[in-house]
């Protein structure tokens, strides 16, 4: 399926590796004009230069979503180089598991700060551009965690649980600008994380799921891709499970 994405400026939060690379691959697969957004530079450099070899259009900008001013100058050179912003991906997240009764503060405060305050900080910052544009969509990467919970996620799980949240608060207060925020929420994916899962493991995972299987990367992006195109034009303060069905109801 095309999604009509030619030229779209889309940025993508902690995109250089993991899901948010292949959403990047998946949107410049579509012609879309993709911006990298991550910590190191390296990084960052790396992923650009294996999207224009495959001969997509790709730009790389190194910042830290939880620094309010460093997102603000870094959303408006995307508008002064490349034009315009017409979608953001709020993607960069982290993780520290531990049970509730062990956790730290610091790792509390930590998966607060960027998984949620940091998808609040770079909404902020990108709706003011197309706020003026008066079109934009925004997809935030939430999880079923943000749905069932988990034992030993409490940080995780408030997190994607108040990024749905924002979702739903956020597109109330832009629609009347013409902008749509939706999330996805990805079950369990096959990632670099769960590559090294003992096979046991894994099978006992897929009992859960009504698809008996993991995710791909890719399916989390075929999800963005629709949600950021104007296929899904009247979809706005929603969260699709990418999950196989685990949290259906």
């Amino acid at each position: 399926m095309t999604y009509r994405l030619e030229n779209k400026v889309v940025a993508i939060t902690g995109s250089a590796r993991g899901i948010g690379f292949s959403i990047a691959e998946a949107f410049g697969e579509h012609k879309a004009n993709v911006m990298i957004i991550d910590l190191a530079q390296e990084a960052v450099d790396a992923a650009v230069k294996s999207l224009k070899d495959k001969g997509y259009q790709a730009a790389g900008y190194v910042g830290n979503v939880t620094d309010s001013a460093a997102m603000e100058t870094l959303f408006a050179d995307i508008v002064k180089d490349h034009g315009s912003l017409d979608v953001l991906i709020n993607n960069a997240g982290v993780t520290r598991d531990n049970l509730m009764l062990r956790m730290k503060e610091e790792d509390w405060r930590l998966v607060i700060d960027i998984n949620l305050t940091g998808s609040f900080i770079c909404t902020q910052k990108a709706f003011k551009h197309m706020m003026k544009a008066r079109s934009g969509s925004i997809v935030n990467i939430a999880s079923v965690i943000g749905f069932m919970g988990n034992a030993g996620q409490a940080n995780y799980a408030a997190s994607k649980g108040g990024l749905i949240a924002l979702t739903k608060s956020s597109a109330k207060e832009f629609a009347a600008r013409g902008v749509r925020v939706n999330a996805v929420a990805p079950g369990f994916i096959e990632t670099e994380m769960t590559a090294v899962l003992p096979e046991n493991v894994v099978a006992e995972y897929a009992k859960a799921i009504p698809l008996a299987k993991m995710g791909k990367p890719a399916d989390v992006a075929k999800a963005c891709l629709f949600l950021a195109s104007d296929e899904s034009s009247y979809i706005t303060g929603q969260t699709i499970a990418v999950d196989g069905g685990l949290t259906m109801h």
